[in-house]
């Protein structure tokens, strides 16, 4: 999306051609991590895609080497910053993703990690390179997973997987996410763009209702957790994000240093 100045950056790049509307996260520096600007433009998007007639397929990729680093925590005030409205953010471009009646595929290349690999792992199709790393790291700072992925991560992976993501904040590179059945394909870092490329070229192609039924009725059938997955992450997080304990896990990041958890 091109910025003259007049209106905030939102750092989100966006084309459509050929029935494929294309979604680019560019803030490379930061390995794309999340703002309000590009958070709020990204579901903008999606949401307006549904009355697209030329958009038939959506592609959400990173700049650079990563597909989004999570929420930005940088600097010193990020647990003064971030409330329920960061979450009520989060909630709304998933319910975008799931909500939207046409296919979107997820090219992730590097960090998926916090709300990033929430919406990857929203996405019905997602093209991994063998560099990928998913990892849901909020409890490195204090905090619980959010943006569905207590849902989307167990309906892939199952409870003992997904509790290990969660808990330990272990990630999971490209070739176990695949090995997991968390992502759709696995390729080689070069074939990632030329891959993810062909997967939507493929989808644009297709039959339209076709699809879009099908992608509720697999929704329906796997996701059926995810609304009140939402709402429980919704309820926890914003609990969790008045602990000194996040706001301990937060300075702690933004000053490179292991976080003292103190309970409280």
């Amino acid at each position: 999306m091109a910025h003259d100045g007049s209106e905030p950056a939102t750092d989100l790049l966006v084309s459509c051609a050929d029935g494929v509307l294309r979604l680019t996260m560019d803030r490379p520096a930061s390995l794309n991590a999340m703002t309000d600007a590009m958070n709020d433009a990204l579901a903008a998007e999606l949401e307006g895609a549904v009355a697209r007639d030329d958009v038939r397929v959506v592609l959400l990729a990173g700049s650079g080497g990563a597909f989004c680093a999570g929420a930005d925590i940088g600097g010193t005030d990020a647990h003064e910053r971030l409330d329920h409205r960061a979450l009520d953010r989060a909630n709304r471009l998933v319910r975008a993703v799931v909500a939207l009646d046409k296919p979107v595929v997820a090219a992730v290349g590097g960090v998926a990690a916090g709300v990033g690999c929430s919406l990857a792992l929203a996405c019905d199709l997602v093209v991994a390179a063998r560099s990928a790393r998913f990892l849901l790291a909020f409890a490195r700072i204090g905090l619980m997973p959010d943006g569905g992925a207590s849902a989307t991560v167990a309906a892939a992976v199952g409870r003992a997987r997904a509790m290990r993501m969660a808990l330990l904040a272990e990630p999971l590179s490209g070739e176990e996410a695949h090995a997991a059945g968390l992502v759709s394909h696995l390729v080689d870092d070069e074939a990632l763009a030329e891959t993810a490329e062909d997967v939507v070229r493929r989808l644009a192609a297709g039959p339209p209702l076709a699809l879009a039924a099908t992608k509720r009725a697999v929704n329906a059938a796997t996701l059926v957790e995810l609304e009140p997955a939402l709402e429980r992450e919704r309820s926890g997080q914003s609990l969790l994000l008045r602990t000194d304990d996040a706001a301990e896990g937060m300075r702690a990041f933004s000053a490179r240093r292991r976080p003292e958890f103190r309970g409280r």
